[in-house]
């Protein structure tokens, strides 16, 4: 968003941008770049720190922990039910730094765009994204713009890094994993990589499914304020709940079991799911949150979680059921036990 060529040619103002498209001449440093930046990008996110457009915000930190993420968005299409490509980006970065227990401090926002995007498309992508930063009391702090020749991306890529303090007494890792831990999670799966795969032209099912996609520092909080034995949490995307469990078994060497008839799935996700023959453990959620928390304290985060607005429909399971190599057993509704494993690749691409 920022270089030392763009600061020579911009001056704060409010004037209207006026553009149909994006050019190659407003990822090059010019007239024009200034214009996008200025009187576009400022419009939405300009505060303090961002106003001045420095090559590195400067933030004050003291000598407190920081936890800090990255990730990039290549979402198609890039509007869905429930969300889009903007929304998604700081959803994502959000969750991702509070799985370590974190409260955020800042985002950085950059965006690659292709010549030829409508500029109306982008606004609305940069004002859902600063409906969800006005949500959760947040600030893009710094950021970059480029623009490629048409043909050379797809509509837009949006890249984003995290910044959140550490209390000095939170300790949230999969090492921390303890046998009888009892695993949450805050609603029903699948919901986004459905939503995404139905927006895409091959399919047209004559559905209600919305993504999931939502800021979950609100729930981790309200969750952290009645346990510190919270030993892990991981927000469950790509590859879904299952490849997440799996993670986590195999990183604290411990042996987990999960019950298919706790695990909350749609009747309109189920349906796609079966008709397409995909396994809705391994399909992407984007407001789902893993918590691995020990049982004395299972029941009070479960209903902190419940008064949450994101997780109304919070359900215990599962639980750690011993030391082992790893193993994610599904006890299904009959009664019998499945082993689960990573997928070898993943089954909707491109879905965050």
């Amino acid at each position: 968003m920022t270089n030392s060529q763009n600061k020579r040619n911009i001056k704060i103002n409010n004037k209207k941008f006026k553009d149909k498209i994006i050019q190659l001449s407003h990822g090059d440093g010019g007239i024009k770049t200034g214009e996008l930046i200025n009187n576009l990008l400022l419009k939405y996110f300009g505060n303090e720190i961002l106003n001045k457009l420095e090559d590195s915000a400067v933030l004050n930190c003291s000598s407190k922990k920081i936890a800090y993420t990255t990730d990039s968005f290549v979402v198609n299409p890039i509007f869905f039910p429930g969300g889009d490509i903007g929304k998604l980006s700081i959803c994502g970065t959000i969750n991702d730094l509070v799985t370590t227990g974190c409260t955020p401090l800042a985002i950085s926002l950059s965006f690659i765009l292709e010549e030829g995007f409508p500029v109306s498309d982008f606004k609305k992508i940069l004002l859902s994204t600063k409906k969800v930063l006005d949500e959760i009391g947040l600030n893009i702090v710094t950021g970059d713009t480029k623009v490629v020749e048409k043909g050379s991306a797809d509509k837009i890529f949006i890249n984003t890094s995290g910044i959140g303090f550490l209390g000095n007494n939170i300790d949230i890792s999969p090492c921390k994993i303890e046998v009888g831990d009892k695993i949450l999670i805050n609603g029903g799966i699948a919901e986004h990589g459905t939503a995404i795969l139905n927006s895409r032209k091959e399919f047209n099912f004559k559905t209600s499914i919305v993504s999931d996609c939502a800021p979950l520092s609100s729930l981790v909080k309200d969750m952290l304020s009645v346990s510190k034995k919270i030993h892990a949490l991981r927000d469950a995307t790509r590859g879904g709940l299952a490849s997440i469990l799996f993670e986590l078994a195999r990183a604290s060497k411990t042996n987990i079991n999960i019950y298919e008839d706790k695990i909350q799935v749609k009747k309109e996700v189920r349906g796609i799911c079966e008709f397409l023959g995909l396994d809705p453990l391994y399909i992407a959620n984007e407001g789902k949150m893993v918590v691995f928390v020990d049982r004395k304290d299972a029941d009070k985060v479960l209903q902190a979680m419940k008064k949450n607005k994101y997780g109304k429909d919070s359900r215990v399971i599962g639980e750690v059921t011993e030391k082992g190599e790893g193993l994610v057993i599904l006890v299904t509704e009959l009664g019998t036990k499945r082993i689960l494993d990573l997928q070898y690749s993943e089954q909707l691409p491109r879905i965050c």
